[in-house]
């Protein structure tokens, strides 16, 4: 995996503009901040970030891959205002969860979910190494 920055740009702060990879794709459908149950356990923004990334690193691991195969992320949000307020508590609990990993990102602020009581939705793109994909081809 490369991430590209152009070198006169001003660095991204938790993100990469493009990433290149090869191997194979590994798309995670929109996590919401609830559990593997379907129970919104907070209606805290943070809390749900925080849940909805635990989501996607469980989902990850059952595809053999990890965080750093990640390669890109879109966050949906209900209030990019609060989203914003909160940077600080919300990139502490994306470096706890998914590392010190930035993959090409785009956060959107949307008019609502389908999940009643969803303030955030994150999906992502992620690239299992061919080497990787094929050791666990052989290994199942």
């Amino acid at each position: 995996m490369q991430m590209f920055n152009p070198p006169d740009w001003k660095r991204p702060k938790g993100y990469s503009n493009a990433v290149a990879a090869s191997g194979r794709m590994i798309f995670v459908a929109g996590q919401v901040g609830w559990t593997g149950q379907e129970v919104f356990e907070t209606d805290d923004l943070v809390g749900q970030i925080r849940q909805s990334l635990t989501n996607i690193v469980a989902i990850l691991k059952e595809a053999g891959a990890g965080p750093e195969h990640i390669v890109r992320m879109n966050w949906y949000l209900a209030d990019k205002e609060e989203y914003n307020a909160r940077l600080g508590e919300i990139g502490g609990i994306y470096r706890e969860l998914i590392g010190r990993h930035f993959p090409a990102m785009t956060a959107l602020q949307v008019a609502g979910f389908v999940e009643f009581g969803a303030k955030v939705e994150i999906e992502v793109t992620a690239m299992l190494p061919a080497c990787q994909a094929e050791g666990r081809r052989a290994a199942a």
